[in-house]
């Protein structure tokens, strides 16, 4: 699978994407484009002995981390984030991975290359570990303000993620709110709701931030501002428990004898709970396969989200997320009615 990498995306670009990008060519067998500013990404490629062969296509501009994502849109056309927008709609890519400006990208991908039938906004959707494996929390930022019958299609997206990468055969989804009565939450939350209980989902009904980590739901849906809330919570919550258990190995002999003894355990704890190991999360809804990394993604997160990449492509995601919605999309009465084909067609 060939997939382009936005070499310029992210805080750490171009060295940690370019060294992600090796990464993934060396131990995925992937095939990998580079798109960015040439001369950078030869200069980072040098620092690295023996990479393997890697193409690059040249993008004259970058786009900021903090640029509005409608000015990037208009002004920046020669962008990393265009070009590999335009390659994957033009079929010279599979996959596009980025850990540049979300917002930027949500807009650039789908102006160039569409949402799937059925589907009137794309979703993030990440896997977060639970006590019992692993949870999918979606949307976790691209839509701040969405309506309720987009929150339904986010539970249909974030139901097939699941069946597919996680093997789930009917995944439990659950609506996020601040507590599990059903006249609990905001407006929003509560239209939802209805919404999603005369939907084909295995609704649970509503579900707070701690059962997305006790594994009672498989799926959580949200809107992309409290979503992005509970994940950047999230990583800062592991981020600082890693931090604590390393100054106190650090504060005596007995202590770092200790770690040494459980060295291992505590490798296999920061795998299972570490954003980097997750990798990216994938654009659900729009066509081709779009995974948006952290911004300060190490090289082993743009590694793994390449791998993201492989296996959502690999299962065909999208074929099923179209599959499921046709003739399945609710509108914002909570109606069934038939999806419009043809709309969300790319430019």
């Amino acid at each position: 699978m060939k997939i382009a990498v936005d070499a310029m995306g992210g805080d750490h670009a171009p060295e940690h994407p370019v060294a992600g990008a090796i990464l993934a060519a060396r131990e995925l067998g992937a095939e990998v484009v580079l798109v960015g500013q040439e001369n950078r990404i030869e200069e980072t490629l040098k620092r690295h002995s023996s990479a393997p062969d890697v193409s690059i296509v040249h993008a004259d501009e970058v786009i900021g981390m903090d640029e509005p994502p409608a000015t990037a849109l208009r002004r920046k056309r020669d962008s990393s984030i265009h070009i590999a927008a335009k390659m994957l709609r033009d079929g010279e890519v599979e996959g596009f991975v980025s850990a540049g400006n979300t917002g930027a990208i949500m807009v650039i991908v789908k102006l160039y290359v569409g949402t799937i039938d059925g589907v009137d906004r794309p979703a993030l959707a990440v896997i977060l570990p639970s006590r019992r494996g692993r949870t999918v929390l979606i949307d976790v930022g691209a839509n701040i303000d969405p309506k309720s019958h987009q929150l339904v299609e986010f539970g249909v997206m974030g139901s097939l993620f699941a069946q597919t990468i996680l093997g789930l055969s009917n995944p439990r989804v659950g609506l996020l709110s601040i507590g599990d009565e059903a006249s609990k939450g905001t407006e929003l939350v509560r239209s939802a709701h209805s919404a999603l209980e005369v939907s084909p989902l295995n609704f649970l009904g509503n579900v707070e931030a701690r059962d997305i980590y006790s594994g009672d739901a498989d799926v959580v849906v949200s809107d992309g501002f409290t979503g992005n809330v509970v994940l950047k919570t999230s990583e800062a919550v592991v981020e600082t428990m890693l931090h604590l258990l390393r100054e106190e190995f650090s504060k005596s002999r007995l202590n770092m004898v200790g770690a040494r003894i459980a060295r291992s355990a505590f490798t296999s704890y920061r795998g299972r709970v570490h954003y980097a190991e997750f990798g990216g999360a994938p654009l659900l809804g729009a066509r081709g396969l779009s995974v948006i990394c952290h911004g300060r993604s190490s090289a082993r997160a743009i590694m793994n989200g390449i791998r993201v990449t492989m296996e959502y492509g690999r299962h065909r995601v999208n074929d099923r997320i179209e599959e499921m919605l046709a003739g399945l999309v609710l509108d914002p009465n909570h109606e069934r009615k038939e999806s419009v084909t043809g709309r969300n067609r790319p430019l």
